[in-house]
């Protein structure tokens, strides 16, 4: 399947409205990213990026962005590289998430994911923990999370 998401990812992303069109299909697959409408930015093995835009339906009582949209758009994100930076033979699980809330995040929030180190391929599960910043339009980062990922064998 990574290679799969990381092949239609490249073959949409340099038609026009394609990385939109990648971002819905994504969301067609997991529909509860659909509550953020995140938008792909960039998407390559080691590294993702993402954006939400601030509107209504993402904020809370503050007017800012929710946390937990937040956290939407982190496990949205963090997921999608970990997909496809892992080797084909493995698979992938969210085990956890931690997160820290910095600032009140207002505007535009683009997310960044990086796993914390190379994913490679094993015998047995191992936990890949996968690191995400969320910042706003004036690149202050206003969120952090690490996603617990268990990397574990394809079953035959």
């Amino acid at each position: 399947m990574a290679a799969n998401v990381l092949q239609l990812y490249r073959s949409l992303s340099g038609k026009p409205l394609g990385r939109w069109l990648f971002s819905q299909l994504v969301c067609l697959k997991a529909p509860y990213f659909g509550s953020i409408s995140p938008r792909i930015v960039s998407l390559a093995p080691g590294r993702g990026e993402a954006t939400i835009a601030h509107r209504r339906r993402v904020s809370n009582h503050l007017g800012t962005v929710h946390a937990i949209a937040l956290c939407n758009l982190a496990e949205f994100v963090g997921g999608l590289t970990c997909d496809i930076s892992i080797p084909a033979s493995m698979r992938w699980i969210p085990r956890g998430m931690s997160v820290e809330y910095l600032k009140k995040a207002t505007g535009t929030m683009r997310a960044v994911a990086t796993p914390g180190f190379a994913p490679h391929e094993a015998n047995a599960g191992y936990e890949l923990p996968v690191q995400v910043e969320v910042s706003d339009p004036g690149g202050e980062v206003v969120f952090r999370a690490r996603i617990a990922m268990w990397v574990s064998p394809r079953r035959a």
